[in-house]
C-alpha cells in the first residue's frame, strides 16, 4: 500500500514545537526549520537512531512520529513500546520482520519522542483508552484496515484494548504479560506487600513531589527502572541514551503522571472516553488469534502458565514463557518476539 500523508496543514504553533523537537533529537537546524514552514503535515528527519528515518504524520489529536521498515505493500505489523521505554525497543525486531516481507510500523506513544500535540489547549490525557484511540487514529492515517499488533507494558495494553474493542482492526496479537486491560475499581483492592513493592513508581508519581523528582532526574529515574525491570539484562549507555532521548518531549512528564495517577483513581479522564472506559472496566473478552508472553526473568510482572485470564481469551491461544528475558523483552529476547508474530500470524 502506498502511504498517503494527511495534507492538512498543521498549525502554526504545532510546526514550531515539531521544529523544537527535530533539532532535540538530532535534525539539523536547517531541516528543522524547513518542517516548521511547510504546508504539508509530511515529515521525513534524521534522527539519533538505528532507524534511518522518523516519519510524521497527523493523526487524531497528535502529530505521530514513527518509524517504518519493510515493503510498503505487505501485511502490517504495528509494534508497540511501553514506559519507560520507546520504539527501540524493536531496534533488532522489525528488521527480522521486514526481511520476512512486513510492512513495520513503530510509533512514538504520546508524549515520548517526536509525537507531539497539534494544538496547546489538548488535555495532556494519557487513559488508557485515549491511547489505544491514538493508534486507530495512526491507522486511519495510514490507511491501514488491519495489521497485528505486538506490545509489551503501555504498548501491550494498547493492542489488548484494540483487539477487544476493534477486533476487525487486528488480524492477530501478540502481548507481553497477557491480559493487561485496566479496572480502575479493581485497582482500588490492595495486593500483598511484596505485588505492591514493585509498583512503588506509582505511588511517588501520585505526589507533586514525585512529579517534580521525575521532571528533575528522569533519566536516573528511568535508568533504575530499566535496571529494575530487567535485573539479567546487561545494557551499556549507549543503548539507555538511544532511548533517553525521546524522554525529552516536552508532554513527557504531563503524560506519564496522568497515566499512573488515572490507574489509580488519583486523576481523571476525559467524560467523552466514558463510554469506552466502561466497556473495558467489564473486562472484554478478546477473540483474535494471541500469542501471550512473560519473561522468567521480569522484576516487575512474574512469568506465570497464563491460566489466570485464560477465560478472557475466546480464539485460539498460545502461552509461552521466555527464559532470561525481563520486562523489556523485544528488546531483551527480540529473535523470540519476532518468532512470536511470525507464529500468531499463522494461527
Amino acid at each position: 500500500m502506498t502511504e498517503k500523508i494527511n495534507k492538512q496543514r498543521r498549525n502554526i504553533s504545532g510546526a514550531a514545537a515539531l521544529a523544537v523537537l527535530a533539532i532535540q533529537f538530532g535534525a539539523t537546524s536547517k531541516a528543522a526549520a524547513q518542517t516548521a514552514g511547510s504546508s504539508t503535515t509530511a515529515a521525513t528527519r534524521s534522527v539519533r537512531s538505528t532507524f534511518s528515518t522518523i516519519r510524521q504524520i497527523n493523526a487524531g489529536v497528535l502529530n505521530m512520529g514513527y518509524a517504518e521498515e519493510g515493503p510498503s505493500g505487505g501485511p502490517v505489523v504495528i509494534l508497540l513500546h511501553g514506559w519507560p521505554y520507546d520504539i527501540h525497543s524493536f531496534a533488532d525486531v522489525a528488521p527480522r520482520l521486514a526481511r520476512e516481507g512486513y510492512r513495520v510500523i513503530i510509533p512514538y506513544l504520546r508524549g515520548h519522542g517526536t509525537t507531539t500535540f497539534l494544538h496547546a489547549d489538548t488535555v495532556r490525557n494519557a487513559q488508557q483508552a485515549v491511547v489505544a484511540l491514538d493508534i486507530i487514529a495512526l491507522m486511519d492515517a495510514l490507511e491501514i484496515e488491519r495489521a497485528i499488533l505486538a506490545g509489551f507494558d503501555w504498548g501491550a495494553r494498547t493492542a489488548n484494548i484494540i483487539a477487544a474493542l476493534w477486533p476487525d482492526r487486528c488480524k492477530a496479537m501478540v502481548s507481553v504479560n497477557g491480559y493487561l486491560i485496566n479496572n480502575r475499581e479493581r485497582n482500588k483492592v490492595p495486593l500483598p506487600p511484596k505485588v505492591e513493592h514493585g509498583w512503588w513508581y506509582q505511588y511517588y508519581f501520585a505526589t507533586e513531589r514525585g512529579r517534580a523528582g521525575y521532571e528533575a532526574n528522569r533519566r536516573e529515574f528511568n535508568k533504575l527502572m530499566w535496571r529494575a525491570n530487567s535485573p539479567r539484562w546487561s545494557f551499556d549507555d549507549a543503548t539507555f541514551e538511544r532511548t533517553a532521548a525521546a524522554f525529552d518531549n516536552a508532554d513527557h512528564v504531563a503524560i506519564v503522571m496522568h497515566n499512573y495517577r488515572w490507574r489509580l483513581n488519583l486523576a481523571e479522564g476525559e467524560g467523552r472516553y466514558d463510554a469506552f472506559e466502561t466497556r473495558l472496566a467489564a473486562g472484554p473478552v478478546i477473540s483474535v488469534p494471541t500469542m501471550t508472553l512473560d519473561g522468567d526473568a521480569d522484576g516487575v510482572v512474574p512469568a506465570t502458565d497464563g491460566q489466570s485470564y485464560a477465560n478472557k481469551f475466546s480464539g485460539k491461544r498460545v502461552h509461552k514463557v521466555v527464559p532470561g528475558a525481563g520486562h523489556n523483552l523485544p528488546q531483551e529476547a527480540p529473535e523470540a518476539f519476532a518468532s512470536a508474530i511470525l507464529e500468531v500470524d499463522r494461527y
